[in-house]
This record gives C-alpha cells, structure tokens and sequence, in this order.
C-alpha cells in the first residue's frame, strides 16, 4: 500500500484559489441569468397590463353605444309621454328633451373621461413595470460583475 504524497500550504491555497473562482464564476452566471428572468417576467407584466388599457378602451366602447341606445328609448319614450299628454314639442317639451340630451352628452363625457384616466394608469404602471425589468437586468449584471471581480481576486491571492 503506497502513501500519497503530502501536499504544501501553497498548493492547497491554489487548489481552494481555483474552486473560489469556479465558484465565483457559477455565481456570476446564476445573477445574470436572474436578472434577466426578472427582466422577462416585468416585461410580461408590462405587456399585460397594455392588454388590459385596450379592454378598458373597448368596454368603454362598448358602454357609450349600449347608454346611447337606451337614451334614445328613453328619449324616444319621453317624446311619446309629452305627446301622449297633448302637449307640443314646443316650451316646456322641448325643454325636458333638450335637457335630457344636455345630461346624456355630459354622461357620455364622464364615461369617456374616466376609461381614458383609467387607460393612462395602466400605461404608467406598464412603464413602471419595464423600469423594474430595467433595474432587475442591471442589478443582475452588477452582481456577475461583483461575483467575476471576487473570482479574479481569488485567483491573484492563490497563485499571485
């Protein structure tokens, strides 16, 4: 049975110098890799949420036509109401209608002016979101640049 020789202090420092830096270097390759998922999931937030300004678009579409069909029933049935009591469309008729059409543009505007609030709060937090991808890329890169300068040192200390 034969004995292994004994290693020296310098050459165990080199061999831990070299896992110190293979280790470094699987580091720095694991925070890149996270910075760039997490700038992959924030980008798919931020896509998401630009989807839901356009179904806030479209609701709101949808809501004016169904408030206009309704107003004109409800014009429509009012007209008939004045007529029916034997009044005129003329004065106090005209009026009531007037009146009613006034409320409805006013209706139509508020709805118009809320979807696009809401549209443009969907917006900034898309933009937010990509801000964040941003961040989470950098913040990635700094930490592989963190974990290759720490491998250069430890190399430099072990066989320097």
């Amino acid at each position: 049975m034969g004995f292994l020789p004994a290693i020296t202090a310098g050459q165990a420092a080199a061999a831990a110098a070299g896992v110190s830096a293979v280790t470094s270097v699987a580091a720095a390759r694991q925070a890149s890799a996270t910075g760039k998922f997490n700038q992959r999931v924030a980008e798919r937030n931020a896509a998401i949420l630009e989807y839901e300004k356009e179904k806030i678009a479209k609701q709101t579409e949808f809501t004016i036509a169904r408030f206009e069909k309704q107003f004109a029933q409800m014009q429509g049935n009012t007209k008939t109401a004045i007529l029916k009591s034997g009044a005129t469309l003329e004065g106090s008729g005209l009026n009531i209608l007037r009146y009613n059409t006034e409320q409805a543009e006013i209706e139509k505007d508020t709805l118009d002016y809320n979807s696009k609030v809401a549209e443009y709060q969907k917006i900034e937090q898309a933009n937010f979101a990509r801000m964040q991808g941003t961040i989470a890329r950098q913040e990635g890169r700094i930490a592989a640049l963190g974990y290759y300068a720490q491998a250069g040192t430890s190399l430099l200390k072990g066989f320097g």
